[in-house]
């Protein structure tokens, strides 16, 4: 079998209060381009907001109250991180920085990954999900 994956559709992330993530995705640049409900083992109250920013697609997902503790229950199946591309890393660490986020690393990172290396830092969202910006040199 030889599938043809072209791209990422997109990202989900479970959220604990979606209004939250929504006003912090917003915060980095990222427009709502959906949303909508679904259930959830026949319970309705699920919510889902897509939120875009450029080619990058997440989609931040709210379990119905009853299911809430499934989130913090899981054992596998969250993501570590997402990484973003970026054209200035030391640009963009300090845009963070000066706007009220809280870089996990003091500075970008280098690592010899890539021809001639790349620089990253990570910040994390309202549940705890690593958001990396990454600049491959």
């Amino acid at each position: 079998m030889k599938l043809r994956i072209q791209k990422i559709q997109h990202i989900g992330i479970p959220v604990t209060d979606l209004n939250r993530s929504v006003a912090f995705y917003e915060s980095l640049g990222f427009k709502n381009i959906m949303n909508s409900q679904f259930e959830i083992a026949g319970e309705k109250g699920g919510l889902v907001n897509m939120m875009q920013s450029g080619e990058v697609i997440v989609e931040l997902y709210q379990l119905p109250a009853s299911h809430l503790a499934e989130i913090a229950a899981r054992k596998n199946g969250h993501i570590d991180h997402i990484a973003f591309d970026v054209e200035d890393v030391e640009a963009c660490y300090e845009a963070l920085k000066a706007n009220g986020f809280n870089p996990i690393e003091e500075a970008p990172v280098f690592l010899a990954f890539w021809q001639k290396g790349c620089k990253y830092f990570n910040i994390l969202g309202p549940d705890g999900e690593r958001l990396e910006f990454n600049q491959v040199l």
